[in-house]
């Protein structure tokens, strides 16, 4: 849902703190939801272990900048331990939903998908989804597509029909988000060496699907990350990029 979100006092306090942290990206954020990712955020069912992190993951900031509003449909690939599953499902609220879409090969493990069962257990708009995703056929179209932290590994494949699928699975004018570990000028060399990718590489493949790279933001740009080690090994967090693109329409 592209809907405006009506301001409070709340409200008001929430944008001017986005506003102070974004003022380091190139782009203002896409969403002005700011209330609601405040809530989403202070989520009591959040584990320490997510909360632990948001200083160096930013997920307000970041979630605002993707545009992420309430009411929205979402499809977040490969959740993972769900730390942005829980964020996304309070920020678009009980009119959204959040597809958590988890590779068959993770959900054929054993108690592959326990975590993420329980986890959509706990929101009543998240729907776990096994899907092939060069074949995803999702009951709706979404407004937003979302991968945070995994480009890399998708790309280990072709990524020619799985970037085509999700131009599929949203709407005209839908947004997908990618954010990942950063290894400029390495094409594609780095994404198994040091589970990395080149931002230029992505930009370029995710255009060939049809998208218009409408911002990218340097919220979790970390200078001192000097591209050549694995992205856990990197004091203060690795140095991500985010981008924000759009479908036509």
């Amino acid at each position: 849902m592209r809907a405006a979100i009506a301001g409070t006092a709340t409200l008001a306090l929430m944008l001017a703190t986005l506003g102070a942290c974004v003022a380091n990206t190139s782009t203002s954020p896409a969403s002005g939801g700011g209330a609601s990712l405040a809530s989403a955020v202070a989520d009591p069912l959040r584990p320490a272990a997510d909360t632990a992190r948001d200083v160096t993951r930013k997920p307000a900031e970041i979630v605002a900048f993707a545009g992420v509003e309430p009411g929205d449909v979402v499809a977040e690939i490969a959740p993972g331990g769900g730390y942005f599953t829980r964020i996304l499902a309070r920020a678009v609220g009980p009119q959204g939903k959040v597809y958590a879409l988890v590779p068959p090969f993770f959900a054929n493990r054993p108690g592959g998908l326990d975590a993420i069962n329980a986890l959509a257990a706990q929101y009543g708009n998240v729907e776990v989804v096994v899907a092939d995703y060069a074949s995803l056929a999702l009951p709706q179209p979404v407004d937003l597509v979302w991968t945070t932290e995994n480009y890399h590994d998708l790309a280990n494949n072709d990524m020619a029909p799985i970037n085509g699928a999700l131009f599929r699975a949203l709407k005209p004018g839908g947004i997908y988000y990618v954010q990942d570990h950063s290894a400029p000028g390495t094409g594609l060399t780095a994404m198994r060496t040091l589970h990395r990718i080149d931002p230029e590489a992505v930009k370029q493949q995710v255009s060939q699907a049809g998208f218009v790279l409408e911002a990218e933001s340097d919220l979790l740009h970390n200078p001192a990350d000097t591209h050549e080690i694995a992205p856990g090994e990197v004091a203060g967090g690795s140095d991500r990029f985010a981008l924000r693109f759009r479908k036509p329409g």
